[in-house]
């Protein structure tokens, strides 16, 4: 399996939904945080520009898919379960916009799963890691302004033009900082080989500063802002010193407690045998939904049916960025604490589910090629 499922299950085992022996402060969700801006940094870093541009395409259908049919799909589930009151959802807003805040919940990809899943099978800078990482910053654009649309209707102050305005904003100053940061390290740091410390301290120091400015003044994820920072550095030679000496910190230390930290999110509330049918009805449907939305989108682009596939499943994990919509929607009073728990379940199964699936996939294309070439022998 992969490692970061040993992580995950970390999470679960010291944390409060079994052993409770670990539980969350804010030391340990700062040092998260800075453990996903790195990961998605080291993607940016990695990532093949030209071929992330020849993937653009496939990438904005496939992210628009994937937010269709989970949006259509959980907004069905929970219309069922609501319009029957076969659980209680009982909050500030209509039965409507209850039903599709759950389906907005299920449009989220937390594309660090997968990032760190194929950086480990050394498949990152392919073909499909490139679709996948352009359809995820794409879905979380998208995903920002569904989450907006729905919360306005709940709460007037909360306006979809000033939204957009931002976004549209962050661009302009994303390519401009950049821009600059990539004139002074090449024609500046990059000529220092005297003080190659410097390349590493000015790098992530970048990574963090964009991150921040991103979600503090433009409301768009600081791992966008990551991300961003690190296709910057991604044509300068010296990335490969910056990469490998991060990695060290990364891997060691800040991505495991990211991982784990999900994990101790979990705590369940009492649990009814029709809340535990709701939960188990919305993972199926949180998977399927993004697989067969992705999968369809790459292709109408000619991929093929494993790389298709490996995509749909890259696209799984919903992550801290699910848990993020729900609590913003729990803030806005259009689910209660009973809607939360099968959500919790969703995300911890989606996470564990995403890395794994998309490792067999890829074990199983080898197996087919492998059988192909013995054919052929």
């Amino acid at each position: 399996m992969p490692q970061v499922v040993g992580a995950l299950f970390a999470g679960l085992i010291l944390g409060p939904a079994v052993l409770n022996i670990v539980h969350e402060t804010e030391f340990l969700t700062q040092l998260a945080e800075i453990g996903v801006i790195l990961l998605m940094f080291f993607a940016g870093l990695e990532t093949d520009i030209s071929e992330l541009k020849q993937s653009g395409k496939a990438s904005l259908v496939t992210a628009i898919l994937g937010i269709i049919v989970p949006l259509a799909g959980g907004f069905f589930v929970a219309m069922y379960f609501n319009r029957h009151g076969l659980i209680p959802f009982e909050a500030k807003a209509n039965a409507f916009l209850q039903n599709i805040f759950i389906g907005t919940i299920l449009t989220a990809t937390s594309v660090s799963i997968t990032v760190e899943t194929l950086k480990e099978m050394g498949k990152l800078n392919s073909k499909v890691g490139n679709t996948i990482l352009g359809a995820a910053i794409i879905d979380d654009i998208l995903g920002i302004i569904a989450l907006t649309i729905v919360i306005s209707f709940a709460n007037p102050d909360v306006h979809i033009f000033e939204v957009l305005l931002k976004i549209f904003c962050f661009f302009i100053f994303a390519a401009i900082a950049s821009g600059i940061f990539y004139f002074i390290f090449k024609n500046w740091l990059d000529k220092d080989s005297k003080h190659k410390r410097r390349y590493v301290i000015a790098a992530f120091a970048f990574c963090l500063l964009l991150s921040y400015i991103s979600e503090t003044y433009f409301g768009v994820a600081d791992i966008t802002g990551a991300f961003i920072a690190g296709l910057t550095l991604s044509p300068i030679s010296k990335k490969y010193y910056i990469g490998d000496k991060l990695d060290t910190v990364s891997y060691a230390l800040l991505s495991p407690i990211f991982f784990a930290s999900i994990g101790l999110k979990l705590v369940l509330p009492k649990m009814t045998p029709m809340i535990i049918l709701f939960a188990i009805i919305l993972t199926i449907v949180a998977v399927l939904s993004k697989v067969v939305g992705c999968s369809l989108g790459c292709k109408l682009f000619n991929y093929s049916n494993s790389e298709s596939l490996q995509v749909g499943i890259g696209m799984v994990s919903r992550g801290e960025v699910a848990l993020i919509v729900a609590n913003k929607g729990f803030s806005a009073g259009l689910i209660n604490t009973t809607v939360l728990a099968p959500i919790l379940i969703v995300v911890i199964a989606t996470t564990i589910l995403s890395p794994i699936l998309l490792k067999m996939s890829y074990n199983y294309e080898i197996k087919k090629n492998k059988e192909k070439l013995d054919a052929i022998s």
